[in-house]
């Protein structure tokens, strides 16, 4: 498939947006845009080696025979007995989640501005914190440590929805072996977080404990080399990633029967919760148990914190009121529930969120140069959501300057 030359520009080219219109800058298009790939060829073809070494067990009729059952239990939205398989598990990892990991690390690539803006206040809010409570010569040795360090260089902690198929556990890795890899050379233009380590909480509804735990060996473990291999070959042979800057875990839990307390659970230290390709299938499940989830996500998630939602394009979910059922854009319900500004007027608070990225269709497309993998890998077409938490300080802050 050609390739779409068209005007995309990456996330942090474009306009930003003036104080008439605060909003995000919608990019609405038939085709989509198409992303330029940040991430080198080699180190996609490192993440598509970690699925192969990990997900790719028996021959390859095998493990087509196992994709065709697999197809079928989907299409009849069986999802109990899709996913009721170790070795359909494996299999769903193995046929799905390479191509999308690879589009999940050029979307954090793309969003490394946001993220990195996210680790400087969160730094900041913590030496504010720090101060409040120490003594002065306290205060001044915690700023002679900060002279040496960058005030982005934290631990990020993401928590992953619906992530139990590992494309966001390997499409981080990548991101974060890229940043790593451009460290010394960083672009002047482009700011990226100096993040220190990595950790990734994974929650899903099916038992993916095991393939969670075989990616993630991948990632830290360098590649088998063969004994006869030379002297330069094993030096070069490294893991994607050091095991102290990479932790994973999971847990299997139905995120539409968590109460909010659970929620809060789920929670805590997250600086990221995302939701890929999954949000509609939860609307398509319940659309009111998903919106108490959304709910109790935003009355649990730290000021500053951001939400990311990617999923289908043109995604809709019926909704019935007083007997009658249509159907809206999943785009549009999560508006509704996250950006209410009636509700939040009737209530006397201030916005609860503010959207800073929203396309509602952009393309994903494989490199030109070959990649080698034993399954057809597809190119990713999407919608994409950005909200930040905050307090309504900002909003107020926006209001004096008007």
């Amino acid at each position: 498939m050609p390739r779409d030359k068209s005007s995309w520009q990456p996330l942090h080219k474009r306009q930003r947006p003036t104080k008439q219109n605060k909003g995000p800058i919608p990019l609405p298009t038939e085709k989509g845009y198409q992303q330029d790939n940040a991430i080198p060829i080699t180190l996609q073809q490192s993440l598509l080696n970690v699925f192969r070494d990990a997900c790719n067990k028996g021959s390859p009729a095998e493990i087509e025979d196992i994709l065709q059952e697999v197809k079928g239990h989907l299409f009849n939205r069986d999802f109990a007995t899709a996913f009721g398989k170790e070795e359909y598990l494996e299999a769903y990892a193995a046929r799905w989640s390479p191509s999308r990991a690879l589009g999940y690390a050029q979307i954090f690539s793309d969003l490394s501005p946001e993220i990195s803006e996210l680790l400087e206040n969160k730094s900041a809010e913590s030496q504010s914190t720090d101060n409040e409570s120490a003594t002065l010569s306290d205060q001044l040795e915690s700023q002679l440590t900060l002279q040496s360090q960058t005030a982005s260089d934290k631990a990020l902690n993401i928590l992953c929805l619906g992530g139990g198929a590992g494309a966001e556990v390997v499409g981080l890795a990548g991101w974060l072996r890229h940043l790593r890899d451009n460290a010394s050379s960083p672009d002047e233009d482009t700011p990226q977080p100096n993040i220190s380590k990595l950790d990734i909480f994974g929650i899903d509804v099916a038992t993916w404990d095991k393939v969670m735990q075989d990616l993630h060996q991948g990632i830290i473990t360098p590649p088998f080399l063969s004994k006869y291999a030379s002297a330069a070959a094993k030096a070069a042979n490294k893991a994607v990633l050091p095991s102290e800057v990479f932790n994973v875990r999971f847990e299997q839990k139905d995120l539409l029967d968590m109460d909010a307390a659970g929620v809060e659970e789920m929670l805590v230290n997250s600086d990221i919760v995302t939701i890929m390709f999954t949000l509609n299938e939860l609307y398509s499940t319940s659309v009111a148990k998903t919106q108490r989830l959304l709910y109790a996500l935003t009355a649990s998630m730290r000021p500053g914190s951001l939400l990311l939602v990617v999923d289908s394009p043109g995604s809709y979910s019926t909704v019935t009121l007083n007997g009658a059922s249509q159907k809206y854009p999943m785009q549009w319900l999560l508006d509704h529930t996250l950006l209410s500004p009636k509700k939040d007027a009737e209530k006397g608070t201030p916005p609860q969120w503010k959207k800073l990225v929203s396309d509602e269709s952009r393309w994903f497309r494989l490199p030109e140069d070959d990649l080698k993998y034993p399954i057809e890998l597809e190119n990713m077409r999407y919608q994409i959501h950005l909200y930040r938490r905050h307090d309504g300080k900002e909003e107020k802050v926006e209001e004096q300057q008007e």
